[in-house]
C-alpha cells in the first residue's frame, strides 16, 4: 500500500512547471496580477465590485457586517432573486436563443434547453410547487437523477423563496428522512428513477420508503424518468402528483420574489464528526456573487463561444455552483449528462443494437457538443488513466481550451496525463481547493497568469486570505507545513449549520479564535504555493464525496451480527482515500466471507454505495488502550502497512499481531 508521507514528500519535489500558454494568456479575460493587487488594497471593494455583475432589485446598505462574528452578514438589505438573475436578465438581454443546457440521458436520448424555455419551465414549476402548499420561507427536499427538472426544480425554488435541501439520488431511505426530518420539508420533489450504466435505477421505492417518517411531508411531486422500461412505482393517493400532470398546465408567468441578501437560498447537508450530517447554509447574495465570479475567472469563460462542462453530480456542492448557479448567472452553456463514463452508448440515436461497454463516453460527448471546459475529479482521471489512452484518442478533443480538477488534492501524475491525452498539451489545467462550506472556490490558478506545478492548486484568488498554522496556531513560514485556515470572511461562506449555532462554532472557529479551520492539512513551498495534504479529522474524502468514520462505524453496528465496529481512511491510488473498517462481531456469528460481504452491503443500504468499505476485517477484538479508547493510529498504520511505533499504551499488544494476519489473509 502507499505511504502519505512518502508520497508527501514526492509531491513537495515536483519539479515541472507550466507557464501560462502564450496563445491562452492573450485571449483570457486575467492577464496579470492587476486583481489579486486591487482585491489586496480593498477587499471589499474588490467583491463589492463582483456583486455588481448581478442584478440587484433594491442596491445594499453594506457590503460586510462582521460585528456578529463568525456569523457573516454581506450586502446587507440588498434585494435580488437568483432565479432571475440565472435566466430572466439573460432572456431580457436578448439571449433567450442562446441554450442554457445540452442534456444527455444515458440511454442517449438528448435535450437542448434555450434561456426563454428554461424561464418557462421554472416559472410554470414554480407556480406547481406553490399549488402543492409551498411558499416563501418553506424548505423542499429534492432527491433526483441527473436530468433537466433537477436544476428547474432548485431554480423553481429560488424564483419563490423557498430553500432546498438536494439529497445526492445515490442515498438510502434513512439519509433521506434524516436530512428531510432536520430541514422539515414540506414537499419533496423526486423522479421514479434514473438510467446508470445501462439499467434503470430506481428512485422513488427508496423515496417511499423515507416518507414513511418526514412528518412534515405533505406531497411527493414525481418525475416520470423511466416509465414503460421498469415496474410502475406506487403513487400514495393524496400525496403523490405527477409532474406531467401538474406542470405544463402551469402559467408561464411567475414574478420573483425579492428576496434579502441573507435569506436561506438552500441547505445541503455534509459529513461532521460527529456522524450527523450537518445542515450548511448558504444564503442568497454572497453566494450568488462567489459562485459567479469564480466561474467566470477560473473556467476563463466567454459565454457567447463557450460550451462548458462540469462532470459532476447535482447532488454535491460542485454541482450546486458549477452546474447550476454559476454557469447560469454567467449566461453560460453548459453540458449535462446523465450516466457513468463506462457507459453502453448506442444507439438509441441510431435505433441500432447497443454496442457493449465502451469507456470513451465523455469523449465522445466532448467531441459531440464541442466541450471548451471540461471539470472532472482526480479520481475519475486516475480511472481514465486505467482505462488506457487509446479511449481518449478514439476522439476529436480539439474544442477543448481548458481543464479543471475539483474534489481533493490531484497526484503529479495524473496532472500530467490529463495535460497530455486530454488537453493535448494546450490547455491550462486549473486545480481547485474548495468545500461545502466555502461555497465557491476558493484557492485556484487563474488561468491566463499562474504558473502551475502538477499537484498544487498555486494560491488563494483574489480577496481570498489563507494561511497556515502550526498546532498552537502560529502562522508557519514559507516553506513549510501545518493546517490551512482562512482568516477573513468571504460572500460564499456557509453562514451556519441549521438550528445549530453552538456546533458551527464549534466544529470552524474553536480550534484557531479568529480563524476557519478548514480541516485539512497543507503546505507552503519554496515559492509560496500551497499543496493540499488531506483532511486531518474524522471526515474521509472518498472519491472527492466526504464520509465521517462515526457514520459509518454507526452503519456497521447497525447490523445485527455487529457488536464493535472501528473506521479509518487509507491512502488509495485511485480513490484518494479508501474505507478500511474492523468489526467485532456478536456472539454466535461465525466470521464468513458472506457475512463479510452482507455486512458491507448493509453499509451501503443504510447510506449509501460510496460508503461501503474497501475492507472489512472481522477481528475478535480491537487494539485498545487501558482507559478502553480505540486506537485508530494504530488501525490506520495497520491498514497502510507502516510501522506501528509506540504501542505501550497498549491493553493488549497481541491484538496488533492477529490484526496484521487477518489484513494479511
Amino acid at each position: 500500500m502507499s505511504r502519505p508521507a512518502d508520497a508527501i514528500e514526492a509531491l513537495l519535489n515536483e519539479g515541472r512547471t507550466f507557464p501560462p500558454l502564450a496563445d491562452f494568456a492573450a485571449e483570457a479575460l486575467v492577464r496579470d496580477r492587476e486583481p489579486y493587487e486591487r482585491a489586496e488594497a480593498d477587499r471589499l471593494g474588490f467583491w463589492e465590485e463582483q456583486a455588481r455583475a448581478l442584478h440587484w432589485f433594491e442596491p445594499w446598505q453594506e457590503v460586510l457586517d462582521w460585528t456578529n462574528a463568525p456569523f457573516a452578514r454581506w450586502f446587507t438589505k440588498g434585494k435580488l432573486n437568483v432565479s432571475y438573475n440565472c435566466i430572466d436578465r439573460h432572456v431580457a438581454a436578448g439571449r433567450g436563443d442562446r441554450v442554457a443546457f445540452h442534456w444527455e440521458g444515458e440511454p442517449g436520448d438528448t435535450r437542448t434547453i434555450t434561456y426563454a424555455e428554461l424561464l418557462d419551465e421554472v416559472c410554470r414549476t414554480a407556480n406547481a410547487i406553490r399549488e402543492l402548499g409551498v411558499g416563501r420561507g418553506d424548505r423542499v427536499c429534492i432527491y433526483m437523477p441527473m436530468i433537466p427538472e433537477l436544476p428547474v426544480a432548485m431554480l423553481a425554488c429560488a424564483r419563490i423563496g423557498a430553500a432546498h435541501s438536494v439529497v445526492f439520488g445515490g442515498f438510502s431511505a434513512t439519509a433521506i428522512s434524516d436530512r428531510t426530518n432536520d430541514a422539515e420539508a414540506k414537499l419533496l420533489i423526486t423522479a421514479d428513477g434514473g438510467w446508470r450504466r445501462g439499467a434503470p435505477s430506481m428512485l422513488k421505492p427508496i423515496a417511499d420508503k423515507a416518507l414513511t417518517t418526514c412528518p412534515t411531508v405533505d406531497h411527493a411531486l414525481v418525475v416520470r424518468r423511466i416509465g414503460d422500461d421498469a415496474e410502475p412505482v406506487a403513487m400514495a393517493d393524496g400525496r403523490d402528483v405527477w409532474w406531467h400532470d401538474i406542470v405544463p398546465g402551469q402559467s408561464t408567468e411567475c414574478p420573483p420574489e425579492h428576496m434579502d441578501a441573507e435569506d436561506l437560498l438552500y441547505l445541503l447537508y455534509t459529513s461532521g464528526t460527529t456522524g450527523k450530517p450537518k445542515g450548511i447554509m448558504h444564503t442568497t447574495g454572497g453566494y450568488l456573487t462567489h459562485a459567479a465570479f469564480t466561474h467566470k475567472y477560473v473556467f476563463d469563460i466567454k459565454p457567447a463561444q463557450d460550451v462548458y462542462w462540469c462532470a459532476a453530480d447535482i447532488g454535491w456542492v460542485t454541482g450546486h455552483s458549477y452546474i447550476v448557479y454559476g454557469p447560469l448567472a454567467n449566461g453560460c452553456t453548459s453540458v449535462m449528462y446523465e450516466g457513468t463514463p463506462d457507459t453502453p452508448r448506442a444507439d438509441v440515436r441510431g435505433g441500432g443494437e447497443r454496442a457493449g461497454w465502451d469507456k470513451d463516453r465523455l469523449w465522445d460527448i466532448v467531441e459531440r457538443y464541442g466541450v471548451t471546459q471540461l471539470y472532472t475529479a482526480p479520481t475519475a482521471i486516475r480511472t481514465f488513466m486505467k482505462w488506457g489512452a487509446e479511449w481518449p484518442a478514439k476522439h476529436d478533443l480539439s474544442s477543448l481550451r481548458l481543464l479543471g480538477s475539483v474534489g481533493e488534492p490531484i497526484n503529479p501524475e495524473a496532472w500530467v496525463w490529463y495535460h497530455v491525452h486530454i488537453g493535448g498539451e494546450r490547455c491550462p489545467i486549473v486545480d481547485t481547493w474548495w468545500q461545502t462550506e466555502t461555497g465557491g472556490i476558493m484557492i485556484s490558478p487563474l488561468p491566463g497568469v499562474t504558473t502551475t506545478k502538477p499537484g498544487s492548486a498555486s494560491g488563494p484568488l483574489p480577496g481570498i486570505s489563507a494561511e497556515i498554522v502550526d498546532e498552537e496556531g502560529n502562522t508557519v513560514g514559507v516553506p513549510g507545513g501545518g493546517y490551512l485556515t482562512l482568516t477573513e470572511p468571504w460572500p460564499g461562506m456557509l453562514r451556519g449549520i441549521w438550528r445549530d449555532e453552538d456546533r458551527f462554532r464549534e466544529t470552524y472557529w474553536s480550534r484557531y479564535p479568529g480563524r476557519y479551520f478548514v480541516g485539512d492539512g497543507a503546505k507552503w513551498d519554496a515559492d509560496g504555493d500551497i499543496w493540499l495534504l488531506g483532511r486531518v479529522d474524522d471526515v474521509m474524502n472518498i472519491s472527492g464525496h466526504r464520509l465521517s468514520t462515526t457514520e459509518i462505524e454507526s452503519a456497521l453496528v447497525d447490523h445485527p451480527a455487529v457488536a464493535e465496529a472501528a473506521v479509518v481512511g487509507r491512502a488509495d491510488e485511485r480513490t484518494g482515500q479508501a474505507i478500511s473498517a474492523f468489526v467485532i462481531l456478536c456472539g454466535g456469528n461465525v466470521p464468513t466471507e458472506e457475512l463479510r460481504q452482507e455486512i458491507r452491503n448493509h453499509v451501503g443500504t443504510v447510506i449509501s454505495p460510496i460508503a461501503k468499505p474497501a475492507d472489512l476485517v472481522l477481528t475478535p477484538e480491537l487494539p485498545k488502550t487501558r482507559s478502553g479508547k480505540i486506537m485508530r493510529r494504530l488501525l490506520r498504520d495497520l491498514a497502510e502497512g507502516r510501522d506501528l511505533g509506540d504501542t505501550t499504551t497498549l491493553a493488549d499488544r497481541e491484538i496488533v499481531e492477529s490484526l496484521r494476519a487477518a489484513i494479511d489473509t
